[in-house]
């Protein structure tokens, strides 16, 4: 029963029946508008805000939250993700963590071509656009060919361009997995985003077209209510 009240409510959202920022009926009112008990009308508007479509006042109710524009966003691996929001005349800010070598892991290292007592970074990154963070940037990077990221990291507006700056110029890649996920606790915490709005996991690499060479592998998480995905 919740669900078909949560349906008739995106519904009114959708068709404008119900506008950003106006309140919500009570609890009762829809109860009564739909004809079932309270308890199954206060599922739904739960439900509804996990997944970000209304918002709670203390005291005062549940408001209907202004749905962002979404930003056209192509999943090519052939362009920087800064290249592409900067081409778009967005504000886009980077927040860079400190880069660590980590712990063999297979499937990283086989995507990497990298020997398993090879040195791997994991360098984060995470993504606002005019404030509000969109996305999580996670590469794997092999040590042998950028020995100096540990300590280069902090000047690192685009990994494109510090690639670049390390005489590999052309760039393409060889594989592009996409998967929707439900964000964890830290995922939630760090994006700012509700419980039930949905992630695309992108995982991919990048690779130099002249020698073949693997410069990254990335897993980026996209926040599903900030992008129009062109693929």
């Amino acid at each position: 029963m919740k669900y078909y009240i949560i349906d008739r409510l995106i519904r009114e959202t959708i068709s404008g029946t119900i506008q950003k920022g106006e309140q919500l009926p009570s609890e009762n009112q829809l109860s009564q508008r739909y004809q079932v008990p309270r308890i199954h009308v206060r599922d739904a508007l739960r439900v509804l805000e996990e997944m970000g479509y209304i918002y709670s006042k203390q005291g005062k109710g549940r408001f209907l939250r202004a749905r962002q524009e979404r930003i056209p966003l192509n999943l090519n691996g052939n362009e920087s993700f800064s290249r592409k929001m900067e081409a778009a005349g967005l504000d886009l800010r980077t927040s860079v963590t400190p880069p660590e070598i980590i712990a063999y892991d297979r499937k990283i290292y086989c995507n990497l071509q990298a020997e398993p007592d090879e040195g791997v970074y994991r360098l984060e990154r995470l993504r606002t656009i005019h404030g509000t963070p969109v996305a999580i940037h996670i590469s794997f990077i092999k040590a042998s060919m950028f020995p100096h990221l540990d300590s280069d990291w902090e000047s690192i507006k685009s990994l494109f361009s510090y690639f670049q700056s390390h005489g590999y110029t052309s760039f393409g890649s060889t594989r592009n997995q996409l998967q929707v996920i439900l964000p964890t606790a830290d995922e939630r915490l760090t994006l700012s985003c509700p419980p039930l709005v949905p992630l695309l996991l992108v995982e991919s690499d990048t690779i130099d077209q002249d020698t073949g060479a693997v410069l990254q592998f990335t897993k980026i998480l996209y926040r599903s209510d900030s992008f129009q995905y062109e693929i």
